[in-house]
């Protein structure tokens, strides 16, 4: 089971009081803060500095409209189904190398630094975070990882090696989602991109995603991360 850090000494606004997606600025990335967040319906993500020029500051968003993924609107063509075959999923081997790969600076649009990259590894040390990987010929051929916080699954970041590799681990973690649960359960991936799109995410609005939050955190984990 998770070990509950100690609690954070900020108190976030609503999720619903921000200027279009962003929140708030400042705190800082203790497990605490953290968690607090996600249960409030925010994530964090840095901005550049409108004060000190080179500076980053830690921003939190709560999207108007949120990218959430129902586990019964996956899309998994006959090919992906096929590919799938080919691979093995594991959960938790290789925790620092899916965030390594996820935050490859290489990558465009790259937002994982190496604040984020320790809170998220200090997250995972307690049981909070989580990496879904998956494995072809001995190799880690692509992967996500997230948080998981009672039913709500917040995903943070997935990538790939191999033709397929982030959609197969995708369907790895849809797969261990569901349960006895799982219409209630909230896979939830910050904004819907048009890559997101064409596997099922769809958009929320926000006052939706929020009630939805507040019914999954009520939920037990699933059994493939500490459930």
């Amino acid at each position: 089971m998770p070990v509950e850090p100690s609690p954070t000494p900020w108190a976030f606004p609503p999720a619903d009081s921000g200027d279009g997606d962003l929140v708030a600025i400042g705190a800082d990335l203790a497990p605490g803060t953290v968690l607090a967040a996600y249960r409030r319906g925010l994530f964090p993500m840095a901005v550049d500095s409108l004060t000190t020029p080179g500076r980053v500051d830690m921003a939190w968003w709560s999207p108007e409209q949120r990218g959430v993924l129902p586990l019964s609107s996956l899309r998994v063509s006959r090919s992906l189904r096929q590919s799938a075959s080919h691979f093995d999923i594991r959960v938790n081997t290789s925790f620092s190398r899916v965030l390594e790969a996820c935050a490859d600076p290489s990558r465009s649009g790259g937002w994982i630094d190496d604040a984020i990259a320790a809170a998220y590894t200090e997250l995972h040390r307690l049981g909070w975070a989580h990496s879904v990987e998956a494995w072809r010929d001995g190799r880690l051929a692509g992967g996500l990882y997230g948080v998981a916080i009672g039913g709500l699954f917040a995903g943070e970041s997935m990538f790939t090696r191999a033709r397929d590799g982030s959609k197969v681990a995708l369907l790895g973690l849809v797969d261990l989602l569901r349960d006895e649960y799982a219409d209630q359960r909230l896979l939830d991936t910050q904004w819907r991109t048009e890559h997101l799109a064409s596997l099922g995410v769809e958009e929320v609005p926000r006052s939706e995603y929020l009630a939805r939050l507040q019914r999954a955190l009520e939920l037990p984990l699933p059994v493939a991360f500490g459930g």
